[in-house]
């Protein structure tokens, strides 16, 4: 498995899916072009690029250079690094028709050309160490499973200045990867979450 404390930053949910099996890190999506109406999205980018930096990983056609360029007009450029796919003449096997340029996403990919572009990027292979993982203090403090749950996340997600959007899993990772315990319990005894 490789890892990188960089946000990482691809199209899809099927792109993030299978880069999620080859890479630990936290992964958000653009939704396609969707990130360049979203106010709240960009602001966390170009947050994230300033505090660990970014990694991007669109596909290879005009669409995905579009949506790297969009980015690198708003994040600075020491804070990118880009991984490449290659051109590979095909269709994801969940489609009826290939894309509009007839190659395959990142989705499409195997994992070795993942893993390759992302060794290009400057991401290594690493043992991923064992974190100390926050997952039961989210739920002891009502943040997952409780019927409040979901007005105490939105209340945390706009502290830390996250995407209301954000997902339960990549919240939990953000929070393992940004705080310790003690500092979690701060925030949430602060912010009376």
């Amino acid at each position: 498995m490789m890892h990188t404390n960089r946000l990482v930053i691809v199209e899809g949910k099927y792109d993030k899916i299978k880069l999620e099996s080859v890479l630990d890190a936290l992964i958000i999506t653009t939704d396609g072009f969707s990130i360049f109406k979203d106010k709240a999205k960009r602001e966390f980018v170009k947050n994230q690029a300033l505090k660990n930096g970014i990694l991007i990983l669109t596909d290879s056609d005009a669409a995905g250079f579009t949506i790297r360029n969009h980015i690198a007009s708003f994040v600075p450029a020491e804070c990118i690094l880009n991984a490449y796919i290659p051109d590979i003449e095909g269709k994801e096997k969940r489609k009826d028709v290939s894309s509009k340029e007839g190659k395959l996403g990142v989705e499409g990919m195997k994992k070795t050309v993942l893993k390759n572009a992302l060794k290009k990027a400057g991401i290594e292979e690493t043992e991923v160490a064992e974190n100390h993982t926050l997952s039961y203090d989210l739920y002891r403090h009502g943040l997952y499973g409780k019927p409040e749950a979901r007005e105490k996340r939105a209340k945390l997600l706009k502290r830390l200045g996250l995407p209301q959007r954000l997902s339960q899993n990549n919240l939990l990772k953000y929070i393992n990867r940004n705080f310790s315990k003690n500092e979690f319990e701060k925030i949430m005894e602060d912010e009376n979450v």
